[in-house]
């Protein structure tokens, strides 16, 4: 008991740096495999025929291979980086600006004694967005926002992660309006977008609720110990491996007996700096913006909160590029772990993979295979950590075996939202996961301890679902 107590797993780089060794080893091991695939007019993406999986001339993943995947994962994931970069900057700017502190300490004062409060708060925000346009990599720049707002609470960095990333990750597997998963296997499925809305609504809710007090039951067992990512400079690497800044207003926004308010300018530069995320929410979701759209929309806004609270653009360019470079490991380990899916595509093992997954539940019950699926989901996961790719990937292979065996078409759609979507709690190909706690300074074993009974808890949501659906 005492060795596996003390048993720590590798810093999140030599982690993703080994799941890349075991992908390219995979390719060596497994058969090599595809499906056909054709464009599919409804979703705009390349889909797989379901039936036709073949073998092809196998290519193994060598050693440099793997390692020229690295810098290829950093290219793939470009998009992503600039946001985490540029929205990094921009929260930076604020910070030096003295508006988050002063918002900080408006916001201790305000929740004073009551620092639980705010858990159900934040938490309802981040589980909403990611309903909405499947919120994760967004939050990596705000992380040390929220763990100098946690510290102020008395909540620690592993509650700070709950109530942002993993709220949103909930909420992006349950939710009924979420158009990276929800909408897209509900069109590959050729069902109505919001067919089974009431269920999947409540199945947000439940868990919302589920994941909310497993978040509050833990914030009140550890008590005010604050919050580890709190530590240290800006810019600087704490010994617990976190990057973050802490405020550099002569006031300690930290302390609830802080005088100062939000002034006037405080709050235009609040505003200056809040106008690019909901721009990109009603963009995303009408005019097809993607992450360059929210890093451009950023931009704008840290240097307009520059101009407005006084830098100067010379200044105010400076500031950034500090807050930039301070997010840039974080941001980085997104690019590490986007080679993970890089080798097995290469080593043409993702469809072995998936037909491995998908051959043995057409020979099992109607019920025992649609619970199945949710596994087989979370497993694919691993493989592919792109929601959106996994939809593509396994909705035309599961549907049909959903019409053999005589179950409802909603199915195979609960269960990749659950398989897949809770799957990104803890898996650690998911890129901005492992961002996030990296810069919130949280082990990933550490992580998972807290949230693997939260997760068996919304399994058996998802699964309570498949009852009612089937």
């Amino acid at each position: 008991m005492m060795a596996l107590t003390a048993f720590r797993l590798p810093h999140p780089v030599v982690l993703l740096g080994g799941a890349v060794a075991v992908a390219a080893g995979l390719t060596w091991v497994l058969p090599a495999g595809q499906y056909d695939r054709r464009d599919d007019p409804d979703t705009g993406r390349r889909i797989v025929v379901a039936g036709t999986y073949h073998p092809v001339e196998r290519a193994p993943v060598g050693p440099f291979a793997a390692a020229v995947a690295i810098p290829r994962g950093f290219i793939a994931a470009a998009e992503v980086v600039a946001v985490i970069l540029f929205v990094g900057g921009a929260w930076v700017v604020v910070d030096r600006l003295g508006t988050l502190p002063a918002v900080v300490a408006a916001l201790v004062r305000a929740f004073a004694g009551r620092g639980l409060w705010m858990i159900p708060i934040v938490s309802l925000f981040f589980a909403t967005m990611g309903a909405l346009e499947n919120m994760q990599e967004e939050i990596i720049p705000l992380v040390p926002v929220l763990l100098v707002l946690g510290a102020g609470l008395g909540i620690d960095a592993v509650a700070v992660v709950a109530m942002s990333a993993g709220a949103a990750m909930v909420g992006s597997a349950f939710g009924p309006t979420n158009p990276f998963q929800a909408g897209i296997a509900l069109k590959l499925a050729q069902l109505p977008p919001f067919s089974g809305g009431g269920l999947r609504l409540a199945m947000f809710v439940v868990g919302y609720v589920l994941w909310t007090g497993w978040t509050v039951r833990y914030a009140r067992r550890t008590g005010s110990r604050g919050s580890r990512g709190s530590r240290g400079s800006k810019g600087s690497r704490g010994a617990d491996g976190s990057f973050d800044f802490i405020p550099s207003n002569p006031l300690n926004p930290l302390n609830p007996s802080n005088p100062s308010n939000v002034s006037r300018k405080h709050a235009i530069i609040l505003a200056l700096v809040l106008a690019p995320m909901a721009a990109y929410v009603y963009g995303a979701l009408s005019l097809g913006w993607g992450f360059n759209e929210l890093s451009a929309a950023f931009l704008i806004g840290g240097l307009a909160a520059g101009l407005v609270g006084g830098f100067g653009i010379e200044r105010t360019v400076i500031v950034y590029l500090e807050g930039m470079q301070s997010l840039l490991p974080a941001a980085l380990m997104v690019g590490v772990a986007r080679s993970i899916s890089l080798v097995l595509e290469d080593g043409r093992v993702v469809d072995t993979i998936l037909m491995g997954c998908v051959a043995p539940l057409s020979r099992v019950p109607p019920f025992v295979a649609s619970v199945l699926m949710i596994p087989f989901q979370a497993l694919i996961h691993i493989a592919v950590p792109s929601v959106s790719g996994q939809a593509v990937l396994t909705m035309p292979l599961f549907v049909p075996m959903a019409d053999v065996l005589g179950l409802s078409r909603q199915v195979p759609v609960l269960a990749y939202q659950t398989g897949a979507g809770l799957m990104e709690l803890v898996t650690p190909t998911n890129g901005a996961l492992m961002a996030v706690l990296l810069a919130a300074g949280v082990p990933y074993q550490r992580w998972i301890r807290f949230a693997a009974g939260a997760l068996v808890l919304l399994t058996l949501v998802g699964i309570l679902s498949l009852v009612i659906t089937r």
